[in-house]
């Protein structure tokens, strides 16, 4: 008699909020031959947190950008709470042990719920916004970085697989992380000052690729790290900008090593 098979995970790939190229995104997952996974956008993806629909996956991962709606004009972007209930939902499911794997742009989404970047451990600022208890300016972004990324933990099992040191190119973020509270896994070598990047604001009002007037503090370089919750495990992952990082054998590692480490830790 043939060994029964553990199941695979099941995983929820939340989008919407920001453009992305999604047919090269999703073959991220369509490679990964070690999970079953669905692709919940927004509206749709705010029902997961309902106890029926979170009971149908294993990890979520959050690539979505909810909370902001970008309007063209001045000031450049409204703030949207979550719906009634949500918070509490979304807690909840921390607080029984789900998995979560956020992804790039996600640490910018629900901007007026504080305990969200908490979660994250991070938080990316389109206006001059406080976290953790200190003002920052809106933050800074750059495509097209090509970087070299060191492993600082290769015995965890999301760095499973890696060099100790290995190139991307992607875009990259001046954002604050908290240090402190999360667990680094990885870290860039890029010099993560104002300088070397542009502003987010003035991106969003049309005049993108500039830093012209704005100024940030010093920030993270830290690429990859876990924060997880008393019972949920949670990972975010800065990668994640377009199709050149979605084909990049790293990039796939690390996003199916987070996806195993999420479902069984």
């Amino acid at each position: 008699m043939s060994e029964r098979q553990p199941a695979k995970p099941r995983v929820a790939v939340v989008t919407k909020g920001h453009p992305f190229d999604a047919e090269s995104f999703f073959a991220v997952f369509d490679a990964n031959p070690n999970i079953e996974w669905e692709h919940v956008e927004h509206p749709e993806a705010l029902d997961l947190v309902t106890p029926h629909r979170a009971a149908e996956f294993d990890v979520f991962v959050m690539y979505d950008m909810p909370g902001l709606a970008f309007t063209g004009e001045d000031p450049p972007v409204r703030y949207i709470d979550p719906p009634d209930g949500y918070k509490q939902s979304f807690t909840a499911l921390v607080e029984q042990g789900k998995g979560f794997v956020f992804m790039h742009h996600a640490v910018a989404g629900w901007p007026t719920w504080t305990e969200y970047g908490d979660l994250i451990g991070a938080r990316f600022h389109y206006q001059p916004g406080n976290f953790a208890g200190v003002s920052y300016p809106d933050s800074g972004y750059r495509h097209d970085v090509t970087h070299t990324i060191e492993v600082l933990e290769p015995e965890h099992r999301i760095c499973a697989g890696l060099d100790l040191s290995f190139k991307i190119t992607d875009e990259v973020y001046l954002f604050p992380v908290l240090e402190s509270s999360v667990k680094p896994l990885m870290r860039s070598t890029y010099r993560f000052i104002d300088d070397n990047f542009y502003s987010a604001d003035q991106a969003i009002r049309g005049n993108r690729d500039s830093n012209d007037g704005w100024s940030h503090p010093v920030g993270s370089n830290l690429a990859v790290w876990t924060n997880s919750q008393p019972n949920s495990p949670v990972a975010y992952i800065q990668f994640g900008d377009g199709p050149g990082i979605f084909a990049d054998p790293n990039y796939r590692r690390i996003v199916a090593n987070a996806i195993a480490w999420a479902a069984t830790a």
